[in-house]
């Protein structure tokens, strides 16, 4: 099987493009290669399957962000980030375009499927915050949310208890009105939901008193998280079967949990790098030696060269952040030593550093004592100065 054209490419507009330019963008080409303008070419009919996609991937949010960042491997289980995503289903593609087919033939689309069959619930959609060191190393978390459950008096049917819904008179149970009516590419049907039954075939004239005619009754529940180690801010876990109930005898949707890492005071991240800073002092930096590094797994000894500038960056491999597919790869931490001048220092401090100065040549020998010497003589010369003036 040939590989997928990048969606972009597919629509021909640029990765910065707004919803205005993508729906321009397939509005141009579903008119172009809609099979009602070209029946029975089958090119055309793909081409069009493959702009849809795109506009299906592209125009959505949540699945835009997934696309730009894992591509095509998002949507066929190629991705990390907990439970991975869902494969591509085209029958929900071509159901959620009513109103680009509605600009263009003046309906609903002709190819609308009814929707009074078994579908799945809606996602739900949480957020988890959690600590840098939790996104390194995984963790399990706990987030209280509000499920829709069955209601045990209706068994989820949503009439009283002795009733039963009937069938929809406007749509005759099919949860959907066709209408035909002539346009400039001819005659073309146009599919509606029905207005009485909103799409399930059914209508219930005695609703249950307990759950309103909904079907179903909203608790609260608790649901553990198992947050996957490497995990980056922004990325969501895929919880499945924990989302609104589905109609018709559906499944029930997922849920979407959203991860927020909390920033940390020493070290940032960069996929699967980790980057800080580690003061040393001078005397280190020129003599060598060991001096001890913070990272995530603890403190480490480093061995620094004699030698050694400030803004010099050392490498710790291994001691990154794990990969999504394998806990057991890890990246590297990059630690930026930066040499510490000292301050307020003693007399017995300065003067070493004075003796050390000289040694490297960096003043003359005895310029120090000289300098105290000769002050010494000023101050004399002062005092005499001062004594000759009162004796006279």
């Amino acid at each position: 099987m040939a590989d997928k054209r990048d969606y972009y490419e597919v629509l021909g507009v640029d990765k910065n493009a707004d919803e205005a330019a993508l729906k321009k963008a397939y509005r141009v080409l579903a008119k172009k290669y809609h099979p009602d303008t070209n029946p029975g070419d089958k090119e055309a009919e793909a081409k069009f399957k493959e702009a849809s996609e795109a506009y299906a991937v592209l125009s959505d949010p949540e699945k835009r962000r997934q696309y730009d960042q894992f591509g095509h491997a998002a949507f066929d289980g190629g991705a990390g980030g907990g439970g991975g995503f869902t494969n591509m289903n085209m029958d929900d593609i071509f159901g959620s375009f009513g109103d680009i087919f509605g600009d263009l033939f003046g309906g609903g689309g002709s190819r609308r499927r009814a929707n009074n069959g078994p579908m799945k619930g809606a996602n739900l959609r949480a957020r988890v915050n959690i600590t840098f060191e939790d996104a390194v190393f995984g963790c399990e978390k706990e987030l209280e949310i509000t499920l829709k459950d069955e209601c045990t008096s209706c068994h989820g049917s949503g009439a009283k208890a002795g009733t039963s819904p009937v069938t929809c008179p406007k749509c005759n149970g099919e949860g959907q009105i066709v209408y035909t009516q002539q346009s400039m590419f001819g005659m073309v049907r146009n599919v509606q939901v029905c207005p009485d039954c909103h799409g399930t075939g059914k209508i219930i004239k005695d609703k249950c008193p307990d759950c309103r005619g909904t079907g179903y009754i909203s608790n609260r529940k608790k649901i553990k998280v198992s947050i996957p180690a490497g995990i980056d801010n922004g990325q969501s876990i895929r919880i499945r079967d924990k989302g609104e109930p589905g109609t018709n005898g559906g499944p029930r949707g997922d849920l979407l949990v959203e991860v927020n890492v909390a920033r940390h005071p020493i070290f940032q991240r960069q996929d699967m790098n980790i980057y800080s800073t580690a003061p040393i002092t001078y005397a280190q930096a020129a003599l060598g030696g060991e001096v001890k590094l913070n990272t995530v797994d603890g403190e480490v000894l480093y061995e620094v060269k004699p030698g050694t500038q400030t803004d010099t960056r050392i490498r710790l491999k291994g001691k990154g952040v794990p990969s999504l597919r394998n806990k057991n790869v890890r990246g590297d931490h990059y630690v930026t030593l930066v040499v510490q001048v000292p301050t307020n220092l003693n007399e017995d401090a300065k003067e070493a550093l004075r003796k050390f100065d000289e040694a490297c040549g960096n003043r003359p020998a005895g310029s120090a004592g000289d300098s105290t010497e000769k002050s010494e003589k000023k101050k004399k010369s002062f005092m005499d100065k001062l004594k000759e003036t009162f004796e006279e």
